[in-house]
């Protein structure tokens, strides 16, 4: 019945000719709208594409960022799994032990003693005493170093094994422990050699130092604190060609040119560990922290010990090569003070003493005619100032390797061929 109301109520709507007029009239304006808008777009379709292809490359590329950003990370972890897992067999711990006295407590009957004197007349009691009985071993000390050989030769610092009536133990990463020789110490740098014995160890290779780039990863390996067994952290080289001032806890210090300034954690315990790039190979050695500061540390660049220790493995010992010359450095001070030429180099000169001569009698320096009061301003064209010093750069040096020097001599400047040869006190 509701049905039949419904079509009544259309027929007679249709039967309405107001109502057919504005439906008509309504349809074909929108009809024009819709023509009126396609025209617009199609006018301006270049620029309404562009907008949507805009939002869109942008919405992609932002994507991608992500995307990179989480390889990226990845990629840099992956990196340093990779060389601690390479690296970790071959960095060993130090442990430092000797034998020191053992006391003991005991009564004596025959020491009793009455504090109160006459005060408490008849109140005595017995003191404690103490007696040495024996001695027993006890860990004095930790340090780390890493393999440089299959047969059991390890790097340190001089600092870690430098010590008279100690035993040395070696640590490796399986657990086992080492009974370890030193086999020598630098006298120049804080680098020492020691070895266990035994075969087939797991050894290092070495990067190249000079090669370093101020914000490159790198990593830092061992004994931290003398507690943590092969410790792990990760920074950036802070700084290159730092001079500092290193010490210990015995008082001693030394100064220590050309060292590798870095933030990665290096805790005591960690001096003569490695310090690793990114593919883990050896780029420096720790040696030192800044004390009272966070993040500064210090490695000696494997550059500079590359000789050292190709040296021990040759021959046994250290044997560097030496030019043969007492001298003192030339800055603007000195130029001033002396009336020199020049504010850099360094003078040949004497010492205060009559066995303190300035060129050591047939030495590479006396057989390639140095002399007294002469200017060494240049080695192999490196300048000899602040950054540059003598000794770091012939330390680096092999012997039997043939050096030029430019070098003033009496006001001329001239350049001196001299073929380095081995320390004799070597």
């Amino acid at each position: 019945m509701q049905e039949l109301d419904i079509i009544k109520f259309i027929k007679k709507l249709s039967s309405n000719k107001d109502f057919l007029s504005v439906f008509f009239t309504s349809l074909f304006l929108f009809v024009i709208f819709l023509a009126l808008t396609f025209c617009l777009m199609w006018n301006y379709r270049a620029n309404i594409f562009g907008y949507f292809a805009k939002e869109y490359l942008q919405d992609a590329q932002n994507t991608v960022n992500k995307s990179d950003t989480k390889n990226v990370v990845f990629s840099q972890d992956s990196f340093v799994i990779d060389a601690v897992k390479k690296s970790n067999p071959a960095v060993v711990s130090i442990i430092i032990s000797k034998q020191v006295p053992k006391y003991e407590t005991y009564i004596d009957p025959n020491q009793q003693t009455n504090p109160f004197g006459d005060l408490f007349p008849g109140f005595s009691f017995n003191i404690p005493q103490y007696r040495q009985n024996g001695t027993e071993k006890q860990d004095v000390g930790g340090g780390s170093g890493f393999f440089v050989s299959s047969d059991g030769l390890i790097v340190t610092n001089k600092h870690v094994v430098d010590q008279k009536g100690v035993e040395y133990t070696v640590f490796t990463n399986d657990g086992k422990k080492h009974s370890a020789k030193v086999i020598a110490l630098d006298p120049v740098l804080d680098v020492a050699l020691i070895k266990i014995e035994g075969a087939g160890f797991p050894y290092l290779s070495f990067g190249n130092s000079d090669k370093l780039d101020v914000g490159q990863s790198v990593i830092a390996i061992g004994n931290a604190l003398g507690e943590f067994r092969n410790t792990v952290s990760v920074g950036v080289v802070s700084g290159l060609a730092r001079s500092i001032t290193a010490g210990d806890n015995t008082g001693s210090s030394e100064v220590l040119d050309q060292v590798i300034q870095t933030d990665a954690a290096i805790n005591p315990g960690n001096s003569g560990g490695p310090l690793l790039d990114l593919s883990g190979n050896v780029v420096g050695i720790n040696v030192a922290v800044a004390q009272g500061s966070q993040s500064i540390g210090f490695a000696l660049p494997i550059n500079s010990v590359k000789g050292v220790i190709e040296s021990v493995k040759s021959t046994g010992k250290i044997v560097r090569p030496f030019l043969g010359i007492r001298y003192v450095s030339i800055d603007a001070a000195m130029k001033e003070a002396n009336n020199l030429t020049v504010d850099y180099g360094v003078l040949v000169k004497a010492g205060a003493s009559a066995s303190e001569l300035a060129v050591i009698p047939g030495s590479p320096a006396d057989k390639a005619g140095i002399m007294e009061n002469d200017i060494i301003l240049e080695v192999d064209g490196v300048k000899l100032d602040s950054n540059n010093n003598l000794a770091t750069i012939i330390s680096q040096k092999n012997i039997g390797q043939i050096i030029n020097l430019k070098i003033l001599h009496k006001g001329v400047e001239k350049n001196v061929p001299v073929t380095l040869e081995a320390e004799k006190s070597s």
